[in-house]
């Protein structure tokens, strides 16, 4: 008699979509979408160029034929919105290489590779070609950790339309300046009682900023509006950054919860900033596998850790679609230390007991699971993969000298996603540059670095 292991190889042989390339292979996945308001891209490594690649072939086809208009990534605020600027036409920066040069900090290669500076340059490039009064497809950020980025958007816009409220802000987030620019000394000085907390100084400016709304906003119409909530945005990010400095010497999991738990905000403020415009806003995400399948199906969840496909699914319901990627093997740009320098890494091949090696051993070089869908002959598939078993999860940092404990998981893959891609051999992203400034450490995150 087979075993149950090879029975299931079967299954997803059987139920899984090759992708060979084809121009019109998508359309399935598509299909699967639907009407679906929030498409959530995962990622197993944040370094792998097929993850991006195939993220931006899916997200082109949801601009175009679905009418989504925002691309939210697992990157800063401001840094972001620069590049937001530029693909709508705003921007003073030539080229998309230059417009993702605000992300200069470790890890840069996330952002400044060469398949965002192509998703980036089709961004523009689709935007000017929309008729007058379309929506325009915007790129935004929802992580948050420019502390010291945001404060300088803020005192920036300030100096511009209210110098009097600049000089009232400089005052507040002047309460940073005796940690040396460094929110790591911020955390460790409040956590141990060192030094007063800068909570009531950042709450107060986002309180006034908000009560002024109507002033500032009246200035210009439409662009004065985009550009009042980008800078609430960054005050409302130093915020929260301020909480979560203040809470990451605690204990991972409420680090963790709140970042995630920062993002939704983010999405969701966003969304019904664009819906003032053009409703109903659709936003597809880009982030590792780790905040966008539902932690309630990882062993993430029962330490006590939620993130943003669970937040999601939870608020949203089914118009939140959740796609996950894997990978068995290749390389992939990871560094070996935090702020380490990028390296090109050889991906071990996968773990026998992982679902990694189960997609491998179907023997499909590139192909897509449908997980949503029971009827039929896929119930059984689902509910196989609903047993659990070991995931795989890459962060900025590879460590293959350790990769059971450091990047290893057990997860439910048919709970925590509703389809999930697999590229059998991957190979490393391509940074612009290999080297960036020093990056804030973040509270560990486990797996490692994501």
């Amino acid at each position: 008699m087979p075993s149950s292991r090879d029975h299931t190889v079967a299954l997803v042989r059987d139920a899984a979509c090759p992708l060979r390339g084809a121009a019109r292979e998508l359309d399935a996945l598509l299909d699967a979408i639907g009407g679906c308001r929030f498409v959530l891209l995962g990622e197993a490594t944040h370094g792998t160029h097929e993850f991006y690649q195939l993220r931006a072939q899916i997200t082109r086809r949801l601009v175009i034929e679905k009418g989504f208009t925002a691309v939210i990534v697992e990157a800063d605020w401001p840094d972001a919105y620069r590049v937001n600027r530029h693909v709508r036409g705003a921007g003073d920066d030539p080229s998309a290489a230059q417009a993702l040069g605000g992300f200069r900090r470790f890890p840069q290669w996330m952002w400044r590779n060469q398949d965002v500076v192509e998703l980036v340059e089709w961004l523009r490039e689709h935007n000017a070609g929309l008729p007058r009064g379309r929506a325009r497809a915007g790129f935004y950020g929802m992580d948050l950790y420019s502390l010291y980025g945001s404060i300088d958007a803020v005192l920036s816009y300030l100096d511009r339309v209210d110098p009097e409220a600049a000089r009232r802000a400089r005052q507040r987030y002047g309460c940073f300046e005796r940690f040396g620019g460094d929110p790591q000394v911020y955390g460790v000085a409040t956590r141990f009682d060192l030094s007063a907390s800068c909570e009531r100084e950042v709450v107060e400016q986002l309180t006034e900023l908000t009560k002024r709304q109507a002033e500032y906003t009246r200035l210009d119409g439409r662009v004065a509006e985009d550009e009042y909530f980008q800078i609430e945005q960054n005050a409302r990010l130093v915020q929260r950054a301020e909480e979560y400095y203040r809470t990451m010497f605690r204990g991972a999991v409420s680090s963790w919860n709140l970042r995630d738990q920062y993002m939704v905000e983010t999405v969701e403020a966003l969304v019904a900033h664009l819906d003032r415009f053009h409703a109903p806003t659709k936003a597809v995400l880009w982030a590792h596998n780790s905040h966008l399948g539902d932690a309630r199906a990882t062993q993430m969840g029962d330490m006590g850790e939620w993130n943003v496909g669970q937040l999601l699914r939870e608020r949203h319901g089914s118009e939140a679609f959740l796609v996950g990627f894997t990978t068995h093997a290749g390389t992939v740009t990871a560094a070996s230390d935090w702020g380490g320098p990028a390296e090109i890494k050889r991906v071990r091949p996968s773990l026998p007991d992982s679902y990694e090696r189960l997609l491998h051993d179907a023997g499909l070089p590139r192909s897509w699971l449908n997980l949503r869908s029971e009827a039929g002959a896929r119930r059984e598939l689902v509910e196989a993969l609903r047993e659990g078993a070991l995931e795989r999860a890459i962060g900025v940092l590879y460590l293959p000298e350790t990769e059971r404990m450091s990047h290893y998981f057990h997860a439910r893959l048919s709970d925590q996603f509703d389809a999930v891609i697999h590229v059998d051999e991957t190979s490393a992203v391509q940074p612009l540059e290999w080297v960036a400034d020093r990056r804030e450490r973040e509270a560990e995150a486990y797996p490692t670095g994501v």
